[in-house]
């Protein structure tokens, strides 16, 4: 699991992030005895059940069962991938990983200068709209919106100057690289005849910084405040080595806890319209830049819930926007619905006229996308005319075809026969010319809801074995003892044989190992699990060495007394040679010797 990573580095690592300070960070937990407890970020509680082990250095979650040690807590927290997990860990503890060392690095340090730059530049704009006279009409605006001071400051709104070199002397009151502001895509180049001079991107806007995943702000979107301009209403960062607006969502970095969740996102259309979803209530919710939906961004989705909510303006335009990101949401197997805002609103004019909650009901009665579809079929068409009956029809079966899935393709083919008032047969059958087999490369909506299905826990172990675990991680003079005493076959469970074998191989070759260390070295996130369980307990272990022995003796007379079993099976057989019979006899008496054989404690 530790991939390109050696582990000397991954403990230095671990020595730099105390779980508690990481965890706590996120989630807000209180000492409980030797833990921390709070509620678990990973499932709706109202009571903690969430537990993490200083001592240890893993969390548990008794409601969940999930567990893990930092880097898993970052994996889960985030859903990112091990690597990325111990780079955010590493940069956490400002140590530099050996991968970050080779040919790539310039073009590493350069992203990092970017990441500063706009960090820098949004303090710079979010300080001129608190203050600066110049941005009245930006703060009236708001005012206007009702964007309350809370939302400025959570999406850290700001104000460009109305003048054409603010950002370029700032640049250079900086001491920055006027060719590195201009790959940030702050200002813009002219080259004239004798010298070549720079100008700013953002004039007299307000902005809206946008923020990767991590909440690092990578690129910004300039909104006009006077409406008779005739000048696009919005002005955007151009792609740039840190963002690419395929790949980024306005509003993720805060809204991926809600949306992992509630399980579902919603989309909607622009900066204002999230700000006022977000604000009121509705915090599962992304917006990609204006409406330009991609298969990159469905995917960044698929990789945290299984089903969207379109919400676009209720315009044609919105519409058509939700049409035109069907395919690469079907394409991700992600189940879709429809929103519809009542016209003439969009999301923002809606919670103000009508409040949070009831944009919250809009979301929760969203309807499937093809009843969405056939709807906006039948306003583009004239279902009246053969021509336009025909125009739905094949659109229809043509969407239809790509879910793969036979259920939906019957539904929508009566629903669309019911809506045309014509024939279920005449529909199926025009539907045929275009669908030839309902199989597609891609299941539907509702199967791709239906396919999922949480990964089953493992079943559990018997006590004995449960706190067999325990004294793994105790004393190394228990891992002798178990070494010399414990056979793995006594074990029953699969997992707990694993974990004991690989414990036991580590300390054979004499690789210390934390308990941190040891989760990395597994690979199977349900095992990880089953042994925060066992860990997760903090209570003091009266006579522990007494104990282990006891867990032991007891697992050794089980494995005993199901050999007894079994030669008393054999000796039950009908027409057993006397000769096996003595035999057996032999081994039966062996057995229950071996279990009155006495067992010393460790120490």
């Amino acid at each position: 699991m530790a991939g390109r990573f050696s582990e000397s580095k991954l403990e230095q690592i671990r020595a730099g992030n105390d779980i508690v300070d990481v965890v706590g960070a996120l989630v807000p937990l209180k000492r409980a005895g030797a833990n921390w407890i709070g509620l678990c970020p990973f499932h709706k509680e109202k009571t903690p059940s969430f537990s993490v082990n200083p001592s240890k250095q893993i969390f548990y979650c008794f409601g969940c069962h999930k567990g893990g040690d930092l880097f898993k807590f970052i994996q889960e927290f985030e859903n990112v991938d091990f690597q990325e997990s111990v780079r955010r860990l590493a940069k956490r503890a400002g140590i530099v990983l050996e991968t970050d060392a080779g040919p790539g690095q310039q073009g590493r340090q350069q992203r990092e200068i970017l990441y500063q730059v706009h960090e820098q530049i949004t303090q710079r704009w979010q300080a001129i709209l608190a203050s600066n006279p110049a941005a009245k009409a930006a703060r009236d605006y708001l005012a206007k919106r009702r964007v309350n001071d809370e939302a400025v400051s959570l999406f850290r709104l700001g104000y460009a100057p109305e003048a054409w070199d603010d950002t370029v002397n700032w640049a250079k009151s900086s001491g920055l690289d006027l060719s590195l502001v201009e790959q940030a895509g702050l200002i813009i180049r002219k080259d004239g005849e004798k010298e070549s001079r720079y100008f700013d991107r953002f004039r007299g806007r307000l902005i809206f910084p946008i923020a990767d995943e991590q909440g690092r702000v990578v690129a910004f979107s300039g909104r006009i405040l006077a409406e008779e301009v005739k000048m696009a209403k919005y002005l955007n960062s151009p792609e740039t080595p840190i963002f690419s607006k395929r790949r980024v969502f306005y509003g993720f970095d805060k809204s991926k806890r809600a949306i992992l969740d509630s399980q579902f996102a919603v989309i909607c259309e622009g900066q204002l319209d999230l700000i006022a979803c977000f604000m009121s209530g509705t915090k599962n919710i992304v917006a990609p830049q204006g409406t330009a939906f991609t298969a990159d961004h469905a995917a960044l989705l698929k990789r945290y819930v299984n089903e969207v909510v379109l919400c676009f303006d209720s315009d044609s335009a919105g519409q058509a926007a939700s049409v035109r990101v069907f395919d690469d949401l079907l394409a991700s197997d992600l189940a879709i619905r429809v929103a519809m805002v009542p016209a003439p609103h969009d999301p923002d004019s809606y919670i103000k006229a009508f409040g949070g909650e009831a944009f919250q009901q809009l979301i929760a009665q969203a309807r499937s996308y093809f009843e969405f579809f056939l709807d906006y079929l039948c306003r583009q068409n004239d279902a009246t005319t053969d021509r336009g009956r025909l125009a739905i029809v094949r659109a229809m079966g043509e969407a239809l075809r790509k879910t793969g899935n036979a259920v939906t393709f019957d539904k929508f083919t009566q629903m669309t026969a019911l809506k045309l008032g014509v024939s279920t047969q005449a529909v199926r059958e025009e539907f045929g010319k275009t669908a030839t087999g309902v199989s597609g490369k891609h299941p539907g909506p509702s199967q791709a809801k239906e396919s999922v299905a949480e990964p089953d826990r493992l079943p559990k172990p018997s006590a004995k074995e449960f706190w067999l675990m325990k004294y793994l991680f105790l004393d190394d003079a228990n891992l002798e003892w178990i070494a010399t005493h414990l056979k793995l076959n006594w074990i029953a469970h699969e997992t707990v044989r694993k974990i004991v074998a690989r414990r036991l191989e580590a300390f054979a070759l004499d690789t210390w190992m934390g308990v941190s260390a040891f989760m990395t070295s597994l690979d199977d996130p349900a095992t990880v699990e089953l042994l925060a369980e066992s860990l997760a307990d903090a209570r003091t272990i009266p006579d522990p060495a007494q104990q282990l022995r006891d867990v032991v003796l007891f697992l050794r007379n089980q494995e005993l007394d199901r050999e007894l079993v079994e030669i008393t099976r054999q000796l039950s057989q009908p027409g057993l040679p006397g000769e096996q019979a003595a035999e057996l006899l032999r081994k039966s008496m062996l057995v229950q010797q071996q279990k009155l054989q006495h067992l010393a404690p460790p120490g």
